[in-house]
């Protein structure tokens, strides 16, 4: 009669029927196989967050009477009264220009003088109904305003003039503001302008826009001199004639629309924007300031007068200057928010940027430049301006956009708004203008420091990596490496980049298909190879693309000088590590000294990681199975270093032994040394680190299949600790030490081994906790009881009836069969 335990076993499915519905295929079955060679995992190296915000941090290569300053004054005198000027020469006087109100003769007065229509140009149509929209709004709210606060006596005066027009001399008044006859004449009689079949503008017949408004003389209405408009009339002018007629006649009707313009934007300049100064000017209060700042954003917009073709533009630019000194920074945002919306230029376009950057400089302003959009401000100055003459304006601006990118809140509002874009267009700009003129911009290396520290804060983003890949950002960051490589900082913020985009597989396809990328991190390392702050970037870089490819190891491993590159560099930390600069105190010297110490581990962690991915590829390990430099540096590790002093290292340092002792080639340098090797070993077999336990007998299952360290593992005991860890209930660790066990077996005379501690119980408790899940686990148990029980006569004397009958119920339900019979 079945025990429970046996009746239990019966119902179990055969091992090999996959738990999925779907059958699975046998190239599936073999990928899901343990691999005898491992890759292995790191974390990406840490970079930690600067106490402050600076153009260049601490850990930066430059020198301070090297780079462009972070700290600086700035106050109204730095900005230029006028953006315009002239760069240099003498500054011109402008013209005396007096338009006139154009004359058309009538066809009863010049029969035979007929002028062309001009044609109708839609933009100019917009401009005269928008201007006429905005004057009709500014003549609705009632007396417009004067540049000056009037006296009682004053405002009486002009309440009296307000529904008057009055003349005199070559002046004219409308409601209070002063303008030219002929201004008058467009303001107060020229109807409005209607589109015409012909093409061309008629004259619409309506109300003057200001009610009672007086007629002008009859003389400026008369269109011109009538005797000789007399004397002309019986003259017929010919062709050429009449083109410079129809010219002059399209230059006048121009003019006059300019001037109706003009005086359009003068009423709203004193009716919505002169109030919105005169009060920036006098009010104290801060609050205030900054919402008629707000105001005046806003009303600038409305009257189009935004850009820099605004003719009181210079006026404006002077009271926003002043009041920079004023030394708020919510309002010197939105002061700098309309001067940048005015298109400054040159060094105004450099103080502004200087002016956001400034105030970036603190953490806490970064709520005033999210509720203000500074940083579509900023970006559009990027997109807007030519970099070759405003480098040093896109340093301080690229420094602003770099220390709002440290802000997580910032970064969907940067991608989304096409930071990603900008800043891989200005970096191919300054790729393109290197390679053609063989020469760098002024600042282009300040500048892209700024740029690739703000790119490193971008890729957080799944969306920006996308962007990235999408404009092939990864070949202009490799170009910027070779042409900038003397300059450590771009370098290593473009490793830092790397690293991030590297720990994503797409990213990683993408990198190893640029073919140079290998020869330019191995000269990255050459040249740097004491600079740890950016080799262990290029090897954490090198570990990503050579942990799944193995096109990406061979292509590494061709390049010239690529393994004795790697050598060098381990060989320069390996001596830092062992003989370390600073030693160990105490208090807070200890954890000062500490620090360097971790950092140099940290490469070598790195490194091993790479040489363990390397040796995976069939043609590239067993060279390096026979490279004696390569093995004796991973065995000095294992001699000087214990799992408990640096965990990752040692483990490491085991996996790339375990992937060389996989190939058993000819010359060897591991098998000429493996009873040294499983002398190292004793040490993790004996340590509490899981982790550190399986590899080392990952080890010894590869070791053990020479016959020498059998006999070595026999006579230290190791044997009875590979069957004690079969009780582990750990299935990696139970099927690496059953494979210790299955070499083992091979020997006849060490087969009695396994009866020791109860090896054969606990094969078969194996079989049945493990087996119906992992066919590979249950496949190293029946190898290894099927050695230990060869030429066997009696299966209860070989292994006991209890086991016996348990591991026939086993078999058959692995086999579908049923057992109907205890074995005698």
């Amino acid at each position: 009669m079945l025990s429970p335990n046996d009746k239990k076993l019966q119902k179990l499915d055969p091992f090999y029927r996959p738990s999925l519905t779907k059958q699975k295929t046998s190239a599936e079955i073999i990928s899901e196989a343990r691999n005898a060679l491992r890759t292995v995992r790191t974390q990406r190296p840490f970079t930690p967050q600067e106490d402050q915000r600076k153009l260049f941090g601490p850990a930066s290569s430059r020198t301070p009477e090297n780079r462009p300053p972070s700290s600086f004054s700035l106050h109204a005198s730095s900005f230029e009264s006028s953006d315009s000027r002239p760069i240099s020469g003498a500054r011109l006087s402008p013209l005396e220009l007096k338009p006139k109100a154009p004359a058309f003769p009538t066809t009863e007065e010049d029969p035979c003088l007929s002028f062309p229509k001009p044609p109708v140009d839609p933009a100019k149509i917009r401009r005269i109904s928008s201007a006429r929209a905005r004057l009709f709004r500014a003549a609705s709210q009632g007396a417009l305003l004067p540049d000056r606060t009037l006296l009682p006596a004053e405002r009486k005066k002009t309440a009296e003039s307000r529904e008057t027009v009055r003349m005199g001399g070559s002046l004219m008044q409308i409601n209070g503001i002063h303008v030219t006859e002929s201004k008058a004449i467009g303001l107060v009689e020229s109807p409005p302008l209607q589109l015409t079949e012909g093409g061309g503008f008629s004259d619409v017949k309506e109300q003057g826009l200001f009610e009672g408004a007086a007629t002008s003389p009859s003389h400026l209405r008369s269109g011109g001199d009538q005797a000789k408009r007399r004397s002309r009339a019986s003259l017929c002018p010919n062709s050429s004639d009449l083109s410079r007629l129809e010219t002059r006649a399209v230059s006048k009707a121009d003019s006059h629309d300019k001037d109706m313009e003009m005086e359009v934007d003068d009423v709203f300049w004193n009716t919505r924007i002169v109030p919105i100064l005169h009060k920036l000017e006098k009010d104290e209060n801060i609050e205030m300031m900054c919402a008629a700042c707000t105001q005046l954003h806003h009303a600038l917009e409305e009257g189009h007068m935004l850009g820099n073709k605004f003719k009181r533009r210079s006026i404006l630019l002077k009271t926003l200057y002043k009041l920079v000194d004023v030394g708020s920074d919510p309002l010197s945002l939105k002061l700098a928010k309309i001067i940048l919306a005015l298109k400054v230029s040159r060094k105004n376009l450099l103080n502004v940027c200087k002016l956001i950057f400034k105030i970036s400089r603190n953490e806490k302003n970064d709520s005033l430049i999210q509720n203000d959009s500074i940083l579509e401000s900023l970006l559009e100055v990027l997109r807007r301006e030519d970099l070759q003459t405003n480098t040093e304006a896109f340093l301080y601006c690229m420094g602003a956009i770099k220390f709002i990118s440290g802000n997580s809140g910032f970064l969907n509002e940067m991608v989304s708004k096409g930071a990603v874009e900008i800043l891989m267009n200005l970096i191919k700009q300054i790729n393109e203008n290197t390679k053609k003129y063989s020469t760098y911009l002024p600042n282009s290396g300040h500048l892209l420091v700024q740029m690739t520290a703000a790119l490193r804060n971008l890729v957080d983003s799944p969306l920006a990596r996308s962007k990235l890949l999408s404009v092939g950002a990864l070949a202009q960051l490799c170009t910027v490496m070779e042409q900038y490589m003397s300059d450590k900082d771009v370098c290593t913020n473009i490793a830092r980049i790397f690293s991030k985009l590297t720990t994503y597989h797409d990213c990683c396809v993408a990198l190893a298909n640029c073919p140079r990328c290998y020869a330019l991190f191995l000269n990255l390392i050459n040249k740097y190879q004491k600079k740890q702050d950016l080799v262990v970037r290029i090897v954490f870089i090198l570990g990503n693309l050579t942990a799944k490819n193995n096109q990406a190891r061979e292509q590494f491993f061709k390049e010239e000088g690529s393994i004795p590159t790697l050598l060098s560099l381990f060989r320069t930390f390996y001596k830092l590590d062992v003989h370390p600069k600073r030693r160990v105190g105490e208090g807070d010297e200890q954890s000062k000294a500490q620090e360097p110490q971790v950092q140099v581990e940290d490469v070598l962690i790195k490194l091993t990681r790479v040489l363990a991915n390397l040796a995976i590829h069939p043609g590239i390990g067993p060279v390096m199975a026979t490279n004696p430099y390569i093995v004796g540096l991973l065995l000095a590790t294992l001699e000087y270093r214990s799992i408990d002093d640096c965990e990752e290292l040692v483990i490491n340092t085991t996996v790339t032994i375990n992937n060389l002792s996989y190939y058993q080639v000819k010359n060897s340098v591991i098998q000429n040394k493996k009873l040294h090797i499983a002398e190292l070993l004793l040490k993790l077999l004996m340590s509490n680190n899981m982790d550190g336990l399986l590899e080392a007998v990952r080890v010894f299952g590869n070791l053990s299949q020479d016959h020498d360290v059998c006999d070595f593992i026999v006579e230290k005991n190791v044997h009875k600790f590979m069957i004690a860890l079969l009780d582990a209930g750990h299935q990696d660790i139970c099927f690496s030490a059953c494979g210790v066990l299955l070499n083992l077996t091979v020997d006849k005379d060490k087969r009695v081994i396994l009866k020791e501690g109860g090896g054969i119980k606990k094969l078969v408790e194996c079989l049945r906790d493990f087996g119906p899940t992992d066919w590979q686990l249950a496949c190293l148990v029946c190898k290894t009881l099927w050695n230990f029980s060869e030429n066997m006569t009696n299966a209860s004397s070989c292994f006991g009836d209890e086991d016996a009958n348990t591991l026939l119920v086993l078999l058959s339900s692995f086999l579908g069969t049923k057992s109907d019979s205890h074995i005698c």
